[in-house]
């Protein structure tokens, strides 16, 4: 069974901040989302002009439903934005848009931390499946301690992978940001709010990282003090 650690309060913390952090996105990109950018671009327009500028003449922009659903697919190789960021002409559509275009640019030019990524996906897939399995079978079953520690095992993968995620979420915001100043998609005024919708897009994902270390952290330690008492 379930034991309750000190740890989970801070766990429970961090999953308030997250809450909050999902919140914040959406409440800062529906404000960006009525100011006009000046260029006059949409989403989908800023996006095809910022990879055609950078040689991927061959990725293709395609509008999904849904809010907040934007993607780059790099397996098919397509930029895939939501429908408001698609169609829209204002800070938030052309920010999004071209955050996504910037993994694009990291997927041509090999970025380490998104090819790390690519390379641990189908494991963590697998690891994220059996990790809960194991880990809620070592706390029914603790004469059976190895199935606690292999879950743990799991679950560190898919900690690694959030964790690697980090980079590349700051990197690709950081390529967008660079791209759509010196290309002129944006004014230097205008890059005060294209900084506060990307700023809060990647705190759901340190938020995210958070929660994971601390419920990994919580489990070694749950595991080691079985293991001293043994």
């Amino acid at each position: 069974m379930f034991v309750f650690h000190p740890l989970d309060y801070v766990i429970i913390v961090a999953f308030v901040l997250s809450l909050w952090a999902s919140s914040r996105v959406r409440s800062t990109f529906n404000k960006w989302s009525e100011v006009p950018i000046y260029s006059g671009m949409t989403g989908a327009q800023a996006a095809r002009r910022m990879l055609d500028s950078n040689g991927l003449y061959d990725v293709p922009v395609e509008a999904v439903p849904g809010t907040l659903t934007d993607h780059y697919d790099p397996i098919a190789r397509v930029v895939r934005l939501s429908e408001p960021v698609y169609y829209q002409s204002s800070i938030s559509a052309v920010s999004v848009a071209c955050h996504e275009v910037g993994h694009a640019i990291q997927h041509k030019v090999h970025y380490p931390m998104l090819v790390a990524r690519h390379h641990i996906f189908p494991v963590v897939n697998f690891a994220s499946g059996v990790a809960p399995i194991l880990i809620l079978g070592g706390f029914i079953f603790q004469q059976i301690p190895w199935l606690l520690g292999i879950g743990i095992l799991f679950f560190s993968v898919a900690v690694a992978f959030q964790l690697i995620t980090l980079p590349v979420e700051f990197n690709a915001s950081s390529r967008a940001r660079d791209l759509m100043l010196s290309e002129g998609f944006i004014s230097n005024e205008e890059e005060r709010g294209v900084a506060k919708v990307l700023r809060a897009a990647a705190l759901t994902y340190v938020a995210a990282a958070l929660i994971s270390v601390l419920e990994l952290l919580k489990y070694i330690m749950i595991f080691s003090g079985r293991n001293n008492n043994d």
